[in-house]
């Protein structure tokens, strides 16, 4: 079943907060093997001129991906998950996530298409703390394969 373009401009409201902690900072470094210092030394992080320890730049994709949930399972939009592959990945930051940070996610549908017979999705996820400043903006795309109707 082809993705319903009426979904374009949609948002969803913002996620329960997520409260960044050192440990999941450190984790998640670790499973990605970078070492930096920054991301587990808190003396390393100021030595920067950050309060504390900071993510590394794609560690908010453990909170958006949660919360891409919202649009994955809305079954109003009737995306067959099983059918789908991640299309592309990237994030604009104003900063660096931070230990001790509440952020919430608040997720824009910015496209639907159609080609060659595949939907493609693309998301936008606001992420900002509790008070709104604003931290990274996460975009995504996702590729139903072979929902769209074919041209012809």
């Amino acid at each position: 079943m082809p993705l319903d373009p009426s979904f374009i401009g949609r948002t969803y409201p913002p996620s329960e907060p997520y409260e960044v902690g050192r440990e999941k900072i450190r984790e998640f470094a670790d499973a990605i093997g970078d070492l930096n210092p920054a991301y587990r030394d808190p003396e390393a992080a100021k030595a920067l001129g950050y309060p504390d320890v900071i993510a590394p730049p794609t560690f908010p994709i453990a909170l958006t991906l949660k919360a891409s949930e919202r649009i994955i399972t809305d079954p109003s939009l009737g995306l067959d998950y099983s059918r789908v592959v991640h299309g592309e990945q990237r994030f604009v930051y104003s900063r660096p996530v931070r230990a001790g940070d509440r952020l919430v996610v608040e997720l824009h549908i910015d496209n639907i298409r159609s080609a060659a017979g595949n939907d493609i999705m693309s998301i936008r996820a606001e992420v900002s703390t509790e008070d709104g400043e604003h931290v990274v903006t996460a975009y995504s795309t996702l590729v139903a394969r072979g929902t769209a109707e074919r041209e012809g």
